[in-house]
């Protein structure tokens, strides 16, 4: 028997449940099983963020207007602790209950709290400090500057307790299980559609609160979420626990943890900064192509729940097999999980591409708008499939604990939309549609060079 079958061998024999499924059982109903709930839970979530802008629409312009400036940094937050840092948690976990390292599993959970607690008090004193300024430099004036400072003020008071319900819920699912984490999602999505107009709107003898008031739903239901799942990792059962093994701080641990965590963590912002870039460039051809755009690209949001609840699957599968030596499962789980979600995404994009008005017909009726949208998604839906590839890869690589090419990819894709587009658009003051084929020229050089690297043994080398 080989090196690395011996160390399958003794990681399957130490695993228990959820783990040794993770390492022996069929592949693609593992994913699936693994995924589902992911998928549900989220869908949850990006209902949330709609009915958030429903509800405080009703407040008027100003109102909504605040809560959009905040929107991309609070989405930044929930990228960083659910995705970032909560991806990279998953895999060490997952990798170390993979390896049979339960004792290291115990620990690194409580190294991830730590971690989460100290990100929790920066992006608290950043934005409690510098709100004003960031949102009066994003355009925010009068009404809707202070709407945006009641909104953030509250949230960014509370989040410890977003960092934390969210950390939990990585550890968790390092464990292989992924239902309890969905479970809270949906639990509290369903929460905050009950709570979020009580407190916004007020009832009886319940003052209303405003914009504040959506807010304190956000992180009341993260609370409840927080600690429903706290009780979980500090009962007898779950396979980690916080409280088996007493607290010592070890910087290896930490390390563990940010060596995917902080690279994974610059994917949002990069990401976002590829949409910023994209908005700028497409302003330059009139108010309703920006709207045009901004519908038709809402879209790819809607895929987010897809590429997520099955990457993070794969991160946790990636990572059980990779923790046991079994390098050659972890790479056929990932080529697995990257064809379902490209399968997904490509039919939800060619669909569109076929047929645009299935999708821009529910938000606009101005024909400019719904012209401009319906070419960006004949031209970029086309390559929606790939942009799901490229997210499926990213969440595996974090399995894997190999970084590089995922942060790489993500820069090649800003450059591409930016650099390209600006030759594109003000260089050779090319048509729209020509700017459409380099947004899913960057969807493919995303997709191809992570995928590339990871067929040429990039995760081998590294």
């Amino acid at each position: 028997m080989s090196t690395t079958a011996a160390v399958a061998a003794t990681a399957a024999s130490a695993a228990t449940g959820r783990t040794r499924d993770m390492l022996q059982a069929p592949l693609l109903p593992t994913l699936f099983r693994l995924a589902t709930p992911n998928v549900i839970g989220l869908f949850a979530t990006t209902v949330v963020i709609g009915y958030d802008g429903y509800i405080l629409g009703r407040l008027g312009a100003d109102a909504l207007a605040g809560v959009t400036l905040v929107f991309p940094l609070s989405m930044l937050m929930l990228q960083m602790s659910a995705g970032g840092i909560g991806g990279a948690v998953t895999a060490a976990v997952a990798r170390a209950l993979g390896g049979g390292r339960g004792d290291e599993a115990n620990r690194l959970a409580q190294h991830a709290l730590l971690i989460a607690a100290i990100l929790a008090a920066v992006f608290m004193l950043v934005m409690l400090g510098l709100g004003r300024p960031i949102y009066a430099a994003m355009g925010g004036r009068g009404a809707a500057l202070d709407a945006a400072l009641a909104y953030s003020s509250v949230l960014f008071s509370g989040a410890l307790m977003v960092w934390l319900s969210n950390v939990l819920a990585a550890i968790v699912r390092g464990a292989g299980n992924m239902l309890l984490p969905s479970l809270m999602l949906m639990a509290s999505a369903l929460v905050h559609l009950l709570l979020c107009p009580l407190l916004v709107f007020g009832w009886g003898p319940l003052t209303g609160l405003g914009v504040a008031g959506a807010a304190c739903s956000t992180l009341i239901t993260s609370a409840i979420a927080g600690a429903v799942l706290m009780a979980h990792l500090l009962q007898g059962k779950a396979a980690v626990q916080l409280r088996r093994a007493a607290w010592q701080l070890r910087p290896e641990l930490l390390r563990a943890i940010l060596r995917v965590g902080a690279p994974a963590s610059l994917s949002p912002v990069l990401s976002n900064g590829s949409i910023a870039a994209a908005t700028a460039l497409i302003g330059t051809y009139g108010t309703a192509a920006i709207a045009g755009y901004g519908v038709a690209a809402r879209l790819e949001y809607v895929m987010i729940p897809i590429a997520f609840g099955f990457g993070t699957a794969l991160t946790a599968l990636v990572a059980t097999n990779m923790g046991a030596g079994q390098h050659a499962r972890a790479l056929r789980a990932t080529w697995t999980g990257g064809a379902v979600v490209a399968a997904i995404t490509g039919l939800i994009g060619m669909v569109a591409a076929l047929f645009p008005a299935l999708w821009m017909n529910h938000f606009s009726n101005d024909p400019a708008v719904l012209d401009f949208g319906a070419a960006y998604l004949r031209i970029v839906g086309a390559c929606y499939g790939l942009f799901g590839l490229g997210l499926a890869l990213f969440f595996a690589s974090q399995g894997a604990g190999r970084m590089f090419w995922p942060l790489a990819g993500s820069v090649a894709r800003l450059a591409v939309i930016a650099v390209g587009g600006w030759i594109a658009v003000h260089l050779l003051q090319a048509p729209a549609t020509a700017f459409f084929v380099i947004i899913a020229a960057s969807f493919a050089i995303y997709a191809l060079l992570i995928g590339g690297a990871i067929r040429l043994g990039s995760w081998v080398r590294s």
